[in-house]
């Protein structure tokens, strides 16, 4: 029994042991956990203080790499985004990254000077050199009988624009200040709102005064909107001014496109009626003749055949023709009259092809070089270029990007096809060496000194005036010298729109600084009043003139007003007012010159007058 007992209290004492433990396992698993909790809120408190740590140097450390491209990112990205906002129907577009620049330079979102310096001047020279590349093909060709008209009296806009500024600059202030002239610089090309000539003469002040190169950035800022604005409402008080109506110049656009013969290709089927052509060569009656024409097929005795040039005209022969729509009335009236049959539609052994030309030797071969239809026994009726039909006259440079509507058996189509590429791939590769050929040769042009009598420093045509005048050049006769210049309209427009914002965001950073001190506290609001001026006066002088003396339609007025201040925002307007082609017509015959003369002139007038 006492053993029993024993036994009984012995596991009492164990179960109170026991018990004692577990109340010191739960206490220590409790204290464990609020440790471990302590510990974790602990380590949650530095990592976040680190992450914003981290986050803070991203923003503030300027000469990091990652905060220079974040610095960027957010300025274009911004300055796009906000661009795209239209007031009245009118955007100020990708030049809104400007204005995103200047905030951040001034709540000190900047980076170093230098980096600043160097983007915006590499910026600065892809901008100029795609516009070259893009306007350099037509360049030389704008200067026809009404081309020559429209780009004088572009020219003449230019210069007064140039006069204008003058005037405002000793009417309204103070001349003695050295500053105020290139600040002047810089609202007359917001005024006109050009951005590749505040690049030129931001580059060429550089020049003149060094690190202390005013920041005329903050005057164009001021000009551009009313710019933008101003251009419009100036285009539209010349109808006023000059009792135009609308609906009566549609009707004369309309008429003159249904007179007017252009070099389209025209397409007819003719019947051999006239006896002098009995046993002539084609050659013979091509040179008699004295037309460009291109006969893609004969049938003579019912046999249809690919004719060349040594191909015998007999009475009675069939042809299908194919030449510029101005002739074709007198190869009708010498040949002889049309036919109501199509040979295309007819069941024969010939095919049509169109067949893209991407075969770097054949750029600028012309189309008599190749020898199709003696040697390959085809022809080539009509060359398309940048979705233009051209005439296939045997004087025609192909350049590669062509497409070239080839007519002949299949295989020697083919055969054809082969010996021009026709591989859309090729095409897809950018010809990024002939850019950078084009950009080398440019800066080397651009550095070369110009002594001019009585300017203290030779001129030179500097970051923005030499690739500009090379790319024109390499664009209308690179293929002379075996550089292939086919970019598509969409790379050069990527890498046109990434120089000019990486130039615009440099421009507004390093500008932010001094911008609102300089519109609120400066003269801020007289560039504003002079840049309105600068703007309208230049187009209420030409526009009527245009008009009046020359008797322009009023909308290629319009379009060559747009052209001449480089404007996209004016030309969609003047689109939008207009069914016909006329603006985009009148815009494009005078935007080479224009831009090239903006540039040039910004240079000229601030190595002239501001040193």
């Amino acid at each position: 029994m006492k053993e029993i007992k024993t036994i009984s209290y012995k596991q009492k004492l164990l179960h109170k042991t026991a018990c004692v433990a577990q109340e010191f396992c739960t206490f220590a698993k409790i204290f464990a956990r609020g440790s471990f909790a302590a510990l974790a809120i602990q380590n949650i408190d530095s990592i976040v203080m680190e992450s914003f740590q981290w986050l803070t140097n991203l923003f503030t450390t300027t000469d990091s790499v990652a905060h220079i491209a974040l610095l960027y990112a957010v300025v274009i990205a911004v300055g796009v985004y906000l661009g795209k906002i239209k007031v009245f129907g009118i955007s100020l577009g990708v030049t809104f990254v400007l204005f995103a620049g200047i905030v951040a330079g001034h709540i000190g979102f900047t980076a170093p000077t230098d980096i600043l310096t160097f983007v915006q001047d590499f910026g600065l020279i892809l901008f100029v050199f795609m516009i070259g590349m893009q306007v350099g093909p037509g360049f030389f060709e704008s200067f026809g009988t009404q081309g020559i008209k429209l780009n004088g009296l572009a020219a003449s806009g230019i210069l007064l624009n140039i006069l204008v500024m003058f005037a405002c600059y000793y009417i309204f202030f103070d001349t003695s200040d050295k500053s105020t002239l290139p600040m002047m610089v810089g609202t007359l090309y917001g005024a006109v709102t050009n951005t590749p000539g505040l690049g030129a003469a931001n580059e060429a002040l550089g020049t003149v005064f060094g690190d202390n190169a005013p920041q005329i950035a903050s005057a164009y800022a001021c000009a551009y909107p009313l710019g933008v604005l101003g251009i419009i409402g100036a285009t539209i008080l010349i109808r006023y001014i000059c009792k135009v109506k609308l609906e009566k110049e549609e009707a004369r656009l309309k008429a003159m496109e249904e007179t007017a013969a252009n070099k389209k290709p025209y397409k007819m089927h003719l019947e051999v009626t006239n006896k002098y052509l009995e046993g002539r060569t084609l050659l013979q009656v091509h040179d008699f003749l004295n037309r460009d024409f291109v006969v893609s097929r004969i049938v003579h005795n019912g046999e249809l055949s690919i004719p060349n040039r040594n191909t015998i005209f007999h009475l009675g022969d069939q042809m299908l023709i194919v030449c510029a729509e101005a002739d074709q009335e007198a190869i009708t009236a010498f040949i002889g009259p049309k036919l109501d049959i199509d040979f295309e539609q007819q069941d024969q052994p010939l095919v049509s092809k169109r067949i893209l030309i991407t075969n770097p030797a054949i750029n600028g071969k012309t189309l008599a070089s190749q020898h199709f239809s003696s040697v390959h026994g085809v022809n080539v009726t009509r060359v398309t270029r940048h979705g233009i039909d051209l005439f296939a006259s045997a004087g025609l440079p192909l350049q590669v990007g062509d497409k070239i509507m080839v007519v002949g058996p299949e295989d020697a189509v083919e055969r054809v096809a082969s010996k021009m590429g026709n591989s859309i791939r090729k095409l897809n590769a950018p010809n990024i060496a002939t850019i950078f050929v084009g950009i080398f040769l440019g800066l080397i042009f651009g550095s070369l000194p110009i002594a001019i009598p009585g300017m203290p420093v030779p001129v030179k045509l500097g970051l923005a005036g030499g690739p500009l005048i090379i790319a024109i050049l390499i664009g209308r006769y690179g293929y002379k010298i075996h550089l292939v210049t086919y970019t598509s309209t969409s790379a050069n427009m990527m890498l046109r729109e990434i120089g000019l914002v990486l130039f615009l965001a440099s421009v507004g950073i390093k500008a932010g600084a001094s911008f609102f001190s300089t519109v609120i506290e400066g003269d801020g609001l007289l560039y504003v009043l002079t840049g309105f001026f600068i703007t309208v006066i230049p187009i209420l002088i030409v526009g009527p003139i245009a008009r009046l003396r020359y008797r322009f339609n009023y909308f290629t007025i319009m379009g060559m007003i747009a052209g001449t201040y480089t404007d996209p925002p004016a030309l969609a307007y003047a689109n939008s007012v207009c069914s016909k082609e006329a603006p985009a017509l009148g815009y494009s015959t005078v935007y080479p010159l224009a831009m090239f003369l903006r540039i040039f002139t910004a240079q000229i007038v601030v190595l002239f007058f501001c040193g």
